[in-house]
């Protein structure tokens, strides 16, 4: 087989302020931008598209996408997000969370090293402990 991981596709409700705040969340540019999808890139993967750019070598991003109903139970699939061996994962969490991130219950449990959090649209993440 000759697969590869190509993106991940975030449903959303408001694609541009999705992409704008997973964007700033990542530090990746928006690297494509419509209104009907907005698709959002690691900053050291090539520019879309570079046809001379091996496909082994491009990075996946994430695509977002309109869709018209809601959110309605927890996700299946999330992202883990780590901070570096010498960050604090508090700061991190308070920063995502005065951005519009939620804290979120899915039966973690009090003693989790990780914090589970939800985007503004309602999709979880985790902000896992310090590690490289």
């Amino acid at each position: 087989m000759t697969l590869r991981w190509y993106s991940i596709v975030v449903d959303s409700h408001d694609v541009k302020a999705q992409a704008a705040w997973w964007a700033e969340t990542l530090s990746w540019p928006i690297v494509y931008d419509a209104d009907d999808e907005v698709v959002i890139s690691p900053p050291f993967a090539p520019e879309l598209p570079k046809p001379e750019t091996p496909a082994v070598e491009r990075w996946p991003g994430f695509v977002f996408v309109p869709v018209p109903e809601e959110k309605t139970l927890k996700n299946r699939l999330h992202i883990d997000l780590a901070p570096g061996p010498d960050d604090d994962q508090k700061a991190d969490v308070d920063a995502l969370l005065a951005r519009g991130a939620t804290l979120a219950d899915v039966g973690q449990g009090p003693d989790v090293r990780w914090v589970v959090l939800r985007d503004p649209e309602g999709n979880e993440f985790c902000v896992l402990s310090p590690r490289e």
